[in-house]
């Protein structure tokens, strides 16, 4: 074996601290040698190991009569009836976006989708969740136009629909970017690919891209804080290649249509290392590999690069050994690399073999079992107390306040960005971004499939276990404004340093808040990823535990969208209790109109509330009643009222009286709450009357295209419109 015995100096700069390399050391009963390290480094990095949050994320939900697999495989799977299975997932690209934002966004796309479709599932739709710094950031348009254009750039040469998603600006990502993909593919129920090694003897098989240089020690430099100087990270970050991928994905499902396949796993952070490391452990058993045997786009790569390169495109395989000559031909008709690498084995350890050499032996259970798992020390975080309404409230018309509000960073259209992407390829496109959820048609099916991503920074920055709370009721909100049922959940848990106990207080209460709001409602977290150290030069993000949820609706001709586009229908709020009084505190409305930036508290969150009004909103649909719904966030009811009509060019009278017509009942942020417009008003209000769930009469939809809020207050909404749609365009534009 090589004999170029490490140091701690060596395993500092790989990121383990001097207790990680003397128990590495324990364990092996020597020093290990520069490649052991490499993959020791890797496989206990934060990004791979999870070792500062493990212990909080057993406590998660993760099961119910719906799951199929749920956290441990490369996605989250749940039944969705039929015989079918939605296979989802959630995950981070943030550090490697903000090097060189165009390939770190494209690569973060083509890493979630090989986590899709390794379990057998074909992608059918992308989301994301962004978060960019201060608009006026002198870095803001450039990384926001280069995440934007890798996201579909990936996404529409791959031939997968974005349907939705959300990007939020804020000065505490000024250094540091956010940049989660989310995917969802349907499977078979019955034929879903795992990643366990099975069967001493039988082959291991490299199949996609070439291997390079690109993205050596990417997991690492995910699991560390950025300075200043970290463009220099510009080698770590992965060059993907969207045709490279679209044929990989359809070798692949081709493989395990063709009953090949044994275990499979995507090379994704960690590269061969973590594929390697995972299935055989995941296994119980061993695995051998000629790392001389790796196809290589790059001359005299060591054992070291090879291990850990990050090139994208790239699984590994167990095969039955009677389909070798059958798997050959498919990957010789898709033209992708197919390379025998080695074998599976008993032995419990990870050899590899380069040149004729044993290059690294390593057990797995260190790797695996034995990593880190810390009981870090945190602080409970003590809730601010609420701003008063007094002190925010401005004297100023309703109109006013609500074209400020539509026309700033935070309820401004996104359409600038999700007009870059491909959102109704392969044809089963039913709702695409802009509206609460993106829903696709089942292919060949009357069955719905609805998906959305959400979570507001400025609640858990506030109050962690609240903000994840509400994040996990409003993607539920969203979920159920279709008309779909929500099934299932994934995370991606975006924090500071957890070494802080400020910020591991922060990690503590969100994971709290979401447990308990996902249990509540019946959405089990099935996947997710956690992307920590998101600080430069020790200065923290905003966190964002950001909430990915699907959902299902059985004839999709129920399904409903925002727009309101039929004069002389009723307008209703669900939920609201009709006292005239809303939620201000850290409010849009205290942000922009009240210029009030203070962390305070964001409004409670009702869990019981949330499952009584969402199973009201589908019974309603259910029986017809509503004919376009949207949930209330961000903005309050007068925002997703305006919201509502932009999305069908149909204006609107308000008829509540005058007094009723306070800023706190119009832009308050009370949660639990959905706008619906409504047909056949008397019998939709006793529906809800024997529902015992409390609503209020506020609007007539109008031909007129104006929204009129009292007697001498009035806006056109072209006005509207004009300032909603033109505020990030203009950003761009510079």
């Amino acid at each position: 074996m090589n004999a170029n015995t490490t140091t701690q100096e060596h395993a500092t700069q790989m990121g383990l601290n001097a207790d990680e390399f003397a128990r590495i050391c324990e364990r092996l009963g020597r020093a290990p040698n520069l490649t052991e390290l490499g993959i020791f480094s890797a496989m206990w990095s934060e990004h791979c190991s999870y070792k500062s949050s493990r212990r909080w994320l057993k406590t998660l939900p993760t099961t119910g009569a719906q799951v199929v697999h749920g956290p441990g495989e490369n996605a989250g799977v749940v039944d969705i009836g039929d015989g079918l299975a939605a296979v989802f997932k959630i995950e981070s690209h943030n550090h490697p976006s903000f090097i060189e934002p165009y390939q770190g966004a494209a690569t973060g796309v083509g890493g979630i989708l090989r986590d899709v479709f390794t379990m057998g599932a074909r992608p059918v739709a992308l989301l994301n969740a962004l978060r960019f710094g201060a608009p006026d950031h002198p870095l803001t348009r450039h990384l926001l136009s280069g995440v934007a254009a890798g996201i579909g750039g990936y996404g529409n040469c791959i031939g997968i629909p974005t349907l939705g998603g959300e990007t939020h600006f804020d000065a505490s990502y000024n250094q540091n970017i956010l940049v989660n993909a989310m995917a969802v593919g349907l499977a078979q129920r019955d034929r879903i690919f795992l990643s366990a090694a099975s069967g001493v003897g039988n082959p291991v098989i490299y199949i996609g891209a070439k291997t390079g240089r690109d993205g050596i020690h990417g997991a690492t430099m995910a699991s560390a804080e950025f300075s200043e100087d970290d463009q220099s990270k510009r080698p770590t970050v992965q060059v993907g290649d969207p045709l490279a991928g679209k044929l990989l994905m359809e070798a692949s499902l081709e493989l395990m249509a063709a009953d090949a396949v044994l275990a499979i796993q995507d090379m994704g952070a960690a590269g061969l290392t973590s594929s390697a490391v995972e299935m055989a452990s995941k296994g119980g058993l061993g695995m051998e590999l000629d790392l001389s045997a790796v196809p290589m786009r790059e001359a005299d790569m060591s054992p070291y690069e090879i291990m850990l390169s990050e090139s994208q495109e790239r699984m590994l395989v167990v095969l039955k050994p009677e389909t070798m000559e059958t798997a050959q031909e498919i990957f010789d008709k898709w033209d992708v690399d197919f390379a025998p690498i080695g074998t599976v084995t008993d032995t419990g350890n990870l050899v590899l073999r380069f040149q004729g050499d044993v290059v690294a032996n390593l057990p797995l259970a260190p790797l695996v079992e034995d990593a880190p798992e810390y009981d870090r020390p945190w602080e409970a975080i003590t809730p601010p107390t609420p701003t008063p309404n007094d002190a925010l409230i401005r004297d100023m018309p309703l109109s006013v306040a609500l074209k400020t509000m539509l026309s700033s960073h935070f309820l401004a259209s996104r359409r600038w960005i999700y007009e870059q992407y491909d959102r109704h390829v392969m044809g089963d496109t039913a709702i695409d971004c802009g509206g609460d959820a993106g829903m696709i048609r089942v292919h060949n099916t009357q069955k719905g499939l609805a998906m959305t991503t959400d979570c507001t920074q400025r609640y858990v920055l506030a109050d962690a276990e609240l903000g994840a709370m509400q994040a996990v009721a409003e993607a539920y909100r969203n979920i159920t404004a279709t008309g779909a049922l929500p099934l299932a959940t994934t995370n991606n848990l975006n924090f500071g340093n957890p070494e802080k106990p400020e910020i591991m207080g922060q990690i503590v209460g969100a994971i709290k808040g979401m447990g308990a709001a996902a249990e509540a409602l019946h959405v089990p977290i099935v996947s997710g990823n956690v992307s920590l150290y998101n600080e430069t030069d020790g200065m923290a993000i905003a966190p964002a535990p950001v909430i990915g949820m699907i959902g299902v609706i059985d004839d999709i001709m129920r399904a409903r969208r925002q727009a309101i586009t039929a004069p002389e229908e009723s307008i209703y709020v669900i939920g609201n209790e009709g006292l005239g009084t809303g939620w201000l505190s850290n409010s849009v409305y205290a942000h922009i109109i009240a210029e009030n930036t203070d962390t305070a508290a964001p409004p409670p969150v009702d869990l019981t509330a949330e499952k009584r009004h969402a199973d009201a909103i589908r019974a309603l649909n259910d029986k017809g009643l509503i004919s376009a719904a949207h949930d209330v966030g961000d903005g309050g009811i007068l925002v997703a009222l305006a919201e509502m009509l932009l999305a069908g060019n149909m204006g609107a009278q308000l008829t509540l009286p005058a007094h009723r017509l306070t800023h706190d009942w119009a832009f308050g942020e009370d949660q639990a709450r959905y706008v619906v417009a409504v047909a056949d008003a008397p019998v939709f209000e006793a529906m809800l009357t024997d529902l015992e769930v409390p609503f209020q009469k506020i609007a007539m939809s109008v031909a007129a295209k104006e929204l009129k809020l009292g007697a001498d207050d009035a806006i056109a909404l072209t006005e509207l419109r004009r300032g909603h749609e033109d505020w990030l365009p203009n950003l761009m534009k510079g």
